[in-house]
């Protein structure tokens, strides 16, 4: 069973920066397609950025240019570095994991294993 625990979240002004962090534990076979997703006040979770294990990356329309996807060498934490913040982006932020093939990979996979989420708030 994979464990994701993510850190890093808090509250910013409108064009600030945030480093979020996920660290995978436990049964880390089941990591090979990783992504973030958040959830907004009154608003349906959405998918905001995926990497496979061989670092394919895929962005949601709405953080392209801003945010960035990225993981350690072994593959077993993932960031999400997001510049120019917008109040927008006010949402409880999740890390989420599946064992998947590369090509597959994408915020609209079936991921299986999920975190506890942070909180990142952005004031205008």
């Amino acid at each position: 069973q994979v464990r994701l625990v993510e850190s890093g979240g808090g509250s910013v002004q409108t064009g600030g920066s945030l480093r979020l962090s996920c660290a995978a534990s436990g049964g880390t076979d089941g990591t090979a397609c990783m992504a973030w997703f958040r959830q907004g006040p009154g608003k349906e979770r959405e998918g905001v950025a995926s990497i496979s294990e061989i670092s394919n990356v895929a962005y949601a329309d709405s953080v392209k240019g801003r945010f960035t996807i990225s993981h350690d060498n072994d593959r077993k934490t993932i960031y999400l570095q997001m510049n120019n913040l917008k109040p927008e982006d006010t949402a409880v932020y999740y890390c989420a994991a599946v064992q998947i093939r590369w090509m597959e990979c994408s915020p609209r996979a079936a991921f299986t294993s999920w975190g506890q989420g942070t909180q990142v708030t952005v004031s205008s």
